[in-house]
């Protein structure tokens, strides 16, 4: 996260006072990711544009595959939007349930695509981080 934070920076697309507070969920996000589990398979860039509807199910497309903590794909389809969000929730825990709490932890998990958008797009997104952050560290 932190060279994306950097290049937001550097770019004037977050401010100072936003950075010290991302810099603070950093600092302690093995505390706020969640429960430590072994690593997933993650699609890694997974939004609605990654996901292609048929008439009975989806197919993921576009990945950017890589190990990392569960909740990350999931935080991320909330943060941008998907058709069907709710049926895909309840779907992934039935079928693998998330720790308790993982609805709090979401902010902590969508931190990093935002970071990377405000720094490739700046925006509303450095606020978007810094808002994300606040949650994370008000919720841990």
């Amino acid at each position: 996260m932190l060279p994306y934070l950097k290049l937001a920076a550097d770019r004037d697309h977050i401010e100072a006072t936003d950075v010290e507070t991302v810099e603070a969920v950093v600092r302690r996000l093995t505390e706020l990711a969640g429960p430590e589990e072994p690593p997933a398979r993650l699609h890694g860039d997974l939004w609605s544009g990654n996901i292609v509807w048929g008439a009975e199910h989806g197919t993921l497309i576009d990945p950017a595959a890589h190990g990392g903590h569960r909740e990350t794909d999931l935080a991320m389809l909330s943060l941008f939007g998907v058709p069907h969000l709710q049926r895909l929730l309840d779907a992934y825990q039935d079928e693998t349930p998330l720790a308790d709490g993982w609805e709090e932890r979401q902010p902590v998990h969508q931190l990093f695509p935002l970071l990377v958008h405000a720094a490739l797009f700046g925006g509303h997104y450095g606020l978007k981080a810094s808002e994300a952050a606040q949650r994370a560290l008000q919720a841990g």
